[in-house]
């Protein structure tokens, strides 16, 4: 029931997870591969690259929709919704929910992508250049629109609650994640399923990060060293693929079908740097705000932070803005925070890259392990905290950060906490 003004907010809890990574087609192979030191950046093999300056990526291999969709729904969908309706399959199934069992009303949708059908949009307007508009497919509208990895995975389950796709870029997936926490928390839902997804990997997008000078040049004969979060050396991001979803419930409904927990959600904030339609504010305010506000809804002083996972894209604005911001957020308790960017390993996976990056909050505070930062290997005098460097570490970490920055000026900051029957203020 609707949660009215003065009436108690439900507690949100985590309590399924499916993904698609560069790492692995399962969340379980990515994790393993994290803590392992794993990358799943190689040379580009979907795509000819030899004319670009950047030739490496970070690609799902070994796919196959048709495990999770019939023929005809793989035909008529985009790459980003294989992957968007993948990741739902397998999140449903890891949380254990009983769908035929639930009211499908009271099951929502929010899986978002930061651009949408690009291979369709590539394909499309290749066959309106070559071949005219009359052979152009009916269903390429709907297959580029954003709002697909929401509808049709929502259709693929039964899901008939709150459903909608965000878009913010980069924060997209921890943008979807916060929006289904807020849902849950006002009572509108019971179950949300919540997440991004990206298959951006075609000539059009390396085309356009190309001419923006985003991406890493630098180590195309050493594609699994190219993404180097908060390194001296850095010098772009590396384009990754593949979709993560969150099965987050009201914790009400979790006790009572007897759920596994990861853990709980508690915070949430979003705004905006109002600045630069790429470019961050290197002083990191704004960011900082973000993340002190989802901690003041949290109830959580500054200090009881334990980990941080970081955007860290390995550009050289993103990595000093994001270190800027802890610092400004947390003072000198910044330095004793364990930091990580698993972006070193996956690349960059735009839309899906809040959704998975939060997983790996999920993860950590379940099995005490946090995942380390690969290929930093040259400190860099304005990055001078803890990222965790090459290596997981164990620690007890009973609240987690999330944090994404996106074009446009886009942030977010989700707070995870380690599970507990009865609500402790730390």
């Amino acid at each position: 029931m609707y949660q009215g003004r003065g009436e108690a907010l439900n507690r949100v809890v985590v309590t399924g997870i499916g993904a698609l990574t560069p790492l692995g087609n399962s969340f379980e192979t990515s994790w393993e591969m994290l803590l392992a030191g794993k990358c799943g950046i190689r040379r580009a093999t979907k795509i000819d690259v030899s004319v670009f300056p950047c030739q490496v990526v970070g690609e799902v291999h070994d796919f196959d929709p048709a495990e999770y969709l019939d023929a005809k729904d793989v035909r008529r969908n985009d790459p980003f919704v294989h992957f968007a309706v993948a990741a739902t399959r397998m999140a449903i199934g890891d949380a254990q929910l009983d769908m035929p069992n639930e009211n499908p009303y009271r099951v929502g949708t929010i899986i978002g992508s930061g651009i949408g059908g690009l291979q369709t949009i590539d394909t499309q307007s290749k066959i309106i250049h070559d071949e005219g508009v009359r052979r152009v497919s009916p269903f390429m509208i709907p297959a580029l629109i954003v709002d697909m990895a929401s509808g049709v995975a929502a259709i693929a389950v039964g899901a008939k609650g709150p459903n909608f796709s965000c878009t913010s870029a980069c924060s997209t997936g921890a943008h979807s994640v916060g929006d289904a926490y807020h849902f849950l928390r006002l009572g509108k839902a019971d179950v949300m399923l919540a997440g991004g997804a990206e298959g951006g990997v075609n000539p059009f997008s390396f085309a356009g990060f190309s001419a923006m000078k985003a991406l890493c040049t630098s180590r195309n004969e050493q594609p699994e060293r190219a993404s180097r979060p908060f390194d001296a050396t850095r010098d772009g991001f590396v384009m990754g693929e593949g979709a993560c979803v969150l099965v987050l419930e009201t914790l009400e409904h979790a006790q009572a079908r007897g759920a596994r927990i990861y853990c709980e959600i508690v915070g949430y904030a979003a705004n905006c740097d109002a600045h630069h339609i790429t470019a961050p504010v290197l002083n990191g305010c704004n960011l900082s705000a973000a993340i002190r506000a989802a901690l003041e809804e949290s109830d959580i002083p500054l200090a009881a932070v334990d980990y941080i996972n970081a955007h860290g894209t390995s550009t050289i604005y993103n990595d000093l803005c994001e270190t800027n911001a802890y610092k400004l957020c947390f003072g000198e308790h910044a330095h004793n925070l364990a930091i990580s960017s698993t972006k070193g390993a996956t690349g960059h996976m735009l839309g899906a890259a809040g959704a998975f990056e939060s997983a790996v909050c999920a993860k950590a505070i379940q099995t005490g392990i946090v995942p380390p930062t690969i290929n930093y290997e040259n400190p860099d005098p304005q990055c001078d905290l803890n990222y965790t460097p090459n290596k997981p570490i164990k620690r007890d970490v009973r609240v987690a950060v999330k944090d994404n920055m996106g074009f446009g000026g886009h942030n977010a900051a989700l707070v995870f906490k380690k599970f507990e029957a009865k609500s402790v203020t730390m």
